[in-house]
């Protein structure tokens, strides 16, 4: 029982390194502009070519990969992760670093969805689900210790000594998964067309667009977070690691919270009532920066996070709920919108970036969440009404 625990944490570590190659640049996008001579917009857009990657690849790497054992495909797919972060450390210029994102979101995914599979495979009986959830709490820990670590690995090294630390740590994750994870045999495959023929049903694409616009209005203004707080709320650079710091454990409290919260008072409460939040916090970001105080710009900064993921656990039941047969389908179509939905966003900030302007961010990102909000309660209002025809007893036959 207890070996396949640290086991489990392995790789949780290795979700950790994947999430922070993913998440990092937003921490670091004002360096990457300057060094490359190119735009806040255009930076911005290795997150939108990295998540459409992710998101489109994935799903058919896996399919093609099913027989595959696991062992062999996470080492595989973690060797394609490192020679992306070598590339992304050496090579210098837009172009070489724009083919070593796409090769990095390829072996990223396959690492990803390979890990949780693993995981729940050499968990003890019971505990496949909390073993999930530690490999995904990895993921979520790249945002409380990877962005603002990246950050000041950055400021004192250099923004490429980032990718090169996370290639060295992702070779020693390789040596060591190789002599301890043990072989597991792939699932049968299911087909893709399968997988998007649940799109044709109404709650399930209601579902997912309440995933594409949540995650979308919060990738708007998260993608530029750093030069937002820079040149925008005039933020010092020595206090923004550790504001990206609370922002990251903020994240934490948030998607611990929305778990609880689903649990004590039911989805439609925690998921229309986080996303309420997190408009509130946007809206009060835009005026706390007209406003001095760096205390009350943190504070603000720590709803929105608290806010925003709140909605993530919560959201992942509700898509379950839609479809309790196929769960494994709904989450793997959930993680693909979350990756479009981040490509988007972050597509959708460049252009307000260039046609309106920085401070616009949080505006577009409120817009987003509020059809989200919409959606959700188009959703249970057409949940309930099924629920009220199921309840109505038929009527006997004569």
């Amino acid at each position: 029982m207890k070996t396949s625990t640290w086991k489990v944490y392995l790789l949780a570590i290795v979700s950790f390194l994947v999430g922070t190659s993913q998440y990092v640049i937003s921490g670091i996008l004002d360096k990457i502009s300057d060094t490359l001579g190119i735009s806040i917009t255009m930076a911005g857009q290795f997150v939108t070519i990295y998540s459409l990657i992710y998101a489109f690849c994935t799903p058919v790497l896996m399919a093609l990969t099913a027989t595959i054992e696991r062992q062999k495909l996470l080492v595989g797919a973690l060797g394609i992760f490192v020679v992306a972060n070598v590339l992304s450390f050496a090579l210098p210029g837009f172009g070489p670093f724009l083919i070593a994102r796409v090769l990095m979101a390829l072996g990223a995914g396959m690492v990803v969805v390979t890990a949780l599979n693993i995981a729940a495979k050499i968990a003890p009986e019971g505990k496949q689900a909390s073993s999930i959830a530690t490999v995904v709490m990895g993921f979520t820990a790249s945002l409380i210790i990877g962005v603002p670590l990246g950050r000041m690995i950055a400021a004192a090294y250099g923004w490429k000594s980032v990718f090169g630390f996370i290639a060295v740590m992702g070779l020693l994750a390789i040596f060591i998964l190789y002599r301890t994870i043990p072989r597991v045999q792939g699932d049968a495959p299911v087909p893709l067309l399968k997988q998007l023929a649940f799109l044709k049903s109404r709650k399930v694409a209601l579902g997912l667009s309440i995933t594409f616009f949540w995650l979308g209005g919060y990738s708007i203004a998260y993608t530029y977070i750093s030069p937002y707080l820079l040149q925008v709320a005039g933020l010092n650079e020595k206090l923004l690691s550790g504001v990206l710091l609370a922002f990251g454990v903020a994240s934490l409290i948030g998607s611990r919270f929305g778990g609880y919260s689903t649990d004590k008072w039911g989805v439609s409460f925690t998921l229309t009532g986080g996303m309420l939040l997190h408009i509130a916090a946007l809206l009060s970001l835009s005026a706390v920066v007209a406003l001095t105080g760096t205390w009350v710009l943190v504070i603000v900064l720590v709803l929105w996070s608290f806010a925003a993921w709140s909605t993530g656990p919560t959201q992942q039941y509700n898509l379950i709920r839609i479809e309790p047969n196929y769960s494994g389908i709904m989450l793997s179509l959930n993680q693909s919108t979350m990756q479009l939905a981040m490509a988007a966003g972050a597509g959708i900030g460049g252009l307000a970036v260039d046609r309106v302007s920085l401070s616009s961010l949080p505006w577009f990102g409120t817009v987003s969440v509020a059809i989200a909000v919409g959606a959700a309660l188009l959703l249970f209002s057409r949940i309930r009404q099924e629920t009220r025809k199921e309840d109505v007893p038929h009527a006997l036959p004569d």
